[in-house]
């Protein structure tokens, strides 16, 4: 993509150029590349824990009745599974992950705008996981809510929800930081010739997912400081009884919660666009379409937060207002979807494990979309409301989407991080293991919710029997799965054979630069861009 040249030597690579040796290298680096990687590290650490706790609630839910633990350690067990898979994993996962280690690179740019305030944000993200983990331990025990903190049992449980609330509030810091560094950046540090039409789709929902971050992300700060004041100095704000409205409570998290679902999905997007036109050899299938319809998913989908809320006790025409709007968002989703199989249509196809995973993301979030509108008009949604339908809806669409979108992500960039490959053969069998387990366990939760299963208890009736054993036998493919899966990524950042500059024939400028990258991306010298992310010919690609 770049016309500049890029001396070799530049690519002794960053994991060893920093003011300072072993940890705090890495610590007290404002190198966007390590400090993209320290969020990887730390991101896939929580994501591992998650699984686990995950696990352990499907081992719960085997059989009716208890079998290995009580109700309050299940309740307990469930919240920290969302809170740790929502706040520490799903939000901040491709964008403050990827996003840094690619985004600069992607414009031409030698480092973020505000290197230090990107650093910040990291020990912001680290203090916030620290002080939600500390709340297990501390207080009156595990918080016992679920990820959603709903008053008024959260306002008046004796379990330790004031410190996850501020940790909560802490971790929303981190993200706005990140969100007003990446706009900042992408507005003023763009190398010459990268006009807005020539930047890469990645780097556009990047964009447009900043946005989210800096406008919807203080709605839950004030939200969880409201919650922290009713719990520590009885205000009332959300107690009936002293004139308080719960329901202001719900307002206020969904205001931010579901365009924090974009804030999710959208990077996810953005790496499926660029790798499927890579593995396509094609050219993104309308471009300008694509960044439009992922401004407009940012803009329509905080309009829609309260069809969470039909069975709440909301007016009619409300009820009519967000069913609608929640509608409209399916439009430029769609436009995603059919020019992500546009452009895979006549293409070279090359089935590398990137692609497999960007193509789970295209297949399941596709069916989570589809559930979701089922849960968006208010004639269906009262007959599946708050069962496990929502449950299976949210995972298709977080883990199928985002999820999908973040193991595609490892296995497309950071081979060019790490300079190393890992075995494909591996990757694309603990791919077909993944899938198969995510179907089984996911679709059975769907079921069993049509079924009429409520989600967030602790026991069932026995009809429910056997779709929950099934769900549970998914959980154990799904995990082993996910397991062969890091195993093989890790063996091969740190053991694989050598890869060159451009192992996947990409043509936008992360591929133009040694790899591991160097310290400054670019050496001495910018690049001057002539042509677009997707023009393979121009490249000398094809």
């Amino acid at each position: 993509m770049s016309e500049a040249s890029i001396p070799a030597s530049a690519g002794r690579g960053f994991f060893g150029e920093a003011p300072y040796r072993g940890i705090f290298g890495w610590i007290f680096s404002t190198d966007h590349k390590r400090i993209g990687l320290l969020y990887f590290w730390s991101i896939v650490t929580f994501f591992i824990v998650g699984v686990a706790l995950g696990v352990l609630i499907r081992l719960e839910l085997f059989a009716p009745g208890e079998t290995i633990m009580g109700a309050q350690t299940y309740n307990a067990v469930f919240t920290l599974h969302g809170v740790i898979m929502i706040f520490l994993f799903i939000i901040p996962g491709i964008p403050a992950a990827f996003g840094n280690l690619i985004m600069p690179i992607q414009i031409g740019a030698r480092d973020v705008a505000f290197p230090k305030l990107n650093l910040f944000s990291w020990w912001l993200y680290m203090t916030g996981a620290c002080m939600a983990l500390l709340s297990l331990f501390t207080g009156g025990g595990p918080p016992d809510t679920g990820w959603t903190f709903y008053v008024p049992f959260s306002a008046q449980t004796s379990t330790n929800v004031s410190l996850a609330a501020l940790a909560v509030f802490v971790l929303g810091f981190s993200s706005i930081l990140t969100g007003l560094n990446f706009v900042t950046t992408i507005h003023r540090l763009r190398t010459d010739g990268m006009t807005w039409t020539r930047i890469p789709l990645f780097t556009w929902t990047l964009y447009a997912t900043a946005w989210i971050q800096i406008l919807a992300t203080p709605v839950i700060g004030i939200t969880v400081a409201l919650l922290f004041a009713e719990r520590v100095l009885g205000t009332g704000l959300f107690d009936p009884t002293q004139g308080g409205d719960p329901i202001m409570f719900q307002h206020l998290f969904w205001i931010y919660s579901h365009p924090a679902v974009y804030i999710m999905v959208l990077p996810g997007m953005g790496v499926v666009s660029d790798i499927v036109a890579v593995f396509a050899r094609k050219p993104a299938f309308g471009y300008k379409a694509m960044v439009v319809s992922s401004l407009a998913i940012a803009f329509a989908g905080s309009l829609v937060w309260a069809h969470h809320m039909y069975t709440s006790g909301i007016s009619d025409l409300a009820v009519m207002v967000f069913s609608f709007l929640t509608f409209i968002v399916a439009i430029p989703s769609a436009i995603k979807v059919f020019n992500w199989l546009a452009t895979l249509y006549q293409g070279s196809i090359l089935l590398d494990p990137p692609l497999l995973f960007a193509l789970s993301f295209i297949l399941l979030f596709t069916i989570g979309g589809l559930s979701g509108l089922v849960l968006g008009s208010a004639a269906t949604d009262v007959h599946v409301h708050d069962t496990y339908f929502v449950v299976g809806h949210f995972h298709f669409v977080m883990f199928g989407g985002t999820g999908m979108a973040f193991f595609a992500a490892m296995h497309y960039w950071l081979p060019k991080i790490y300079g190393r490959m890992y075995d494909k053969t591996v990757a694309t069998v603990s791919w077909v293991i993944i899938f198969v387990g995510f179907c089984i366990l996911y679709i059975a939760m769907k079921v069993v919710g049509i079924q009429g299963m409520p989600r967030r208890y602790y026991d069932y009736i026995p009809e429910f029997t056997g779709l929950n054993q099934l769900a549970t036998f998914g959980s154990w493919i799904l995990t082993l799965g996910l397991i062969l899966m890091f195993v093989n990524i890790f063996r091969g950042l740190f053991y694989g054979e050598p890869v060159g500059n451009n192992p996947w024939g990409g043509a936008s400028l992360e591929w133009q630069i040694p790899s591991p990258p160097p310290t400054e991306n670019f050496g001495d010298e910018d690049p001057v861009v002539t042509h677009g992310p997707y023009d393979f010919k121009k490249a000398g690609i094809l």
